[in-house]
């Protein structure tokens, strides 16, 4: 069975740092290539960054860029989103997925407010 697990939500201050990990199963976590999408209270899905699948090449929307950081590791079948300098607009639900839209996680909440 293929499993994505995001943890590590939460509450932060802004200005505040957060990982987000996701544990993968069930499938060759090593040969996907990865993304990370957010949905905002009351918006459609956002599409956060994306890593390939040695964790070479990382993308980034104009939103995050210089703020958060992709990063893997395939021996341990995990997933990372570094989010530093968070802001109140990064408040949302936090998916990885597989970058084909293949398998989704159940999402974590990241809220963002003092």
């Amino acid at each position: 069975e293929v499993q994505l697990v995001e943890s590590g939500g939460g509450l932060v201050q802004p200005g505040g740092s957060l990982r987000v990990p996701c544990a993968a199963s069930g499938f060759t976590f090593s040969i996907i290539p990865m993304t990370w999408v957010r949905q905002a209270p009351g918006k459609g899905l956002e599409w956060v960054s994306v890593i390939d699948s040695d964790g070479g090449t990382t993308d980034y929307a104009d939103s995050v860029e210089g703020r958060f950081s992709i990063s893997r590791d395939n021996e341990k079948n995990m997933l990372y989103l570094q989010m530093n300098d968070l802001k109140p607009e990064d408040t949302a639900a936090y998916y990885c997925a597989g970058a084909a839209g293949d398998y989704w996680g159940q999402g974590t909440q990241v809220t963002v407010s003092s």
